[in-house]
Formats: structure tokens, C-alpha cells, sequence
């Protein structure tokens, strides 16, 4: 399993349905809260060149913003079945 990470702050509604994703489908990740954390919001402009959150890390990807398609295919998630 690669390693996944995303940047996020309290009030950002993306990245409340991304950590609820990660959660359903039992994946673990680490959290940085770039509204209070200001090396870690640093490191997130330095890495993606965006103030925007969510910045999710999976592995050597990175992605900008809550894609969920995306992110089912970078951690071999198969897509729900409508």
C-alpha cells in the first residue's frame, strides 16, 4: 500500500469528504492541518505551488482538490457501483 497523505484545514468541506473516504474504504493516512501547522503549509505550496486544499499525497502522485475517481485508481480501489 503506498503511503498517502493530504494537507488540509478545519473548515474545508473537500477534504472532510476525502478523510471520510479514506476512512470507508480503510485506508490510512497522514493528516496535516496546514490552518495551524506553518511548516507543513510551507511544505504544501513548495510541493504543489497551490494555497488550495485538499493536497492529497498517494505514493509519488499528487493531486489537488477531491478527486475521487482519481484517487480510487491510484490505491486500486474499484469504483462503487451505482
Amino acid at each position: 500500500m503506498k503511503p498517502v497523505a493530504i494537507y488540509t484545514t478545519e473548515t474545508c468541506g473537500y477534504c472532510r469528504l476525502a478523510k471520510e473516504f479514506f476512512q470507508k474504504n480503510n485506508i490510512q493516512y497522514q493528516e496535516f492541518n496546514v490552518g495551524t501547522d506553518l511548516e507543513k503549509r510551507k511544505e504544501m505550496i513548495e510541493k504543489s505551488g497551490q494555497m488550495g486544499v485538499p493536497v492529497i499525497v498517494v505514493g509519488d502522485d499528487m493531486i489537488v482538490g477531491f478527486n475521487k475517481p482519481k484517487l480510487e485508481g491510484l490505491l486500486n480501489i474499484p469504483a462503487a457501483v451505482a
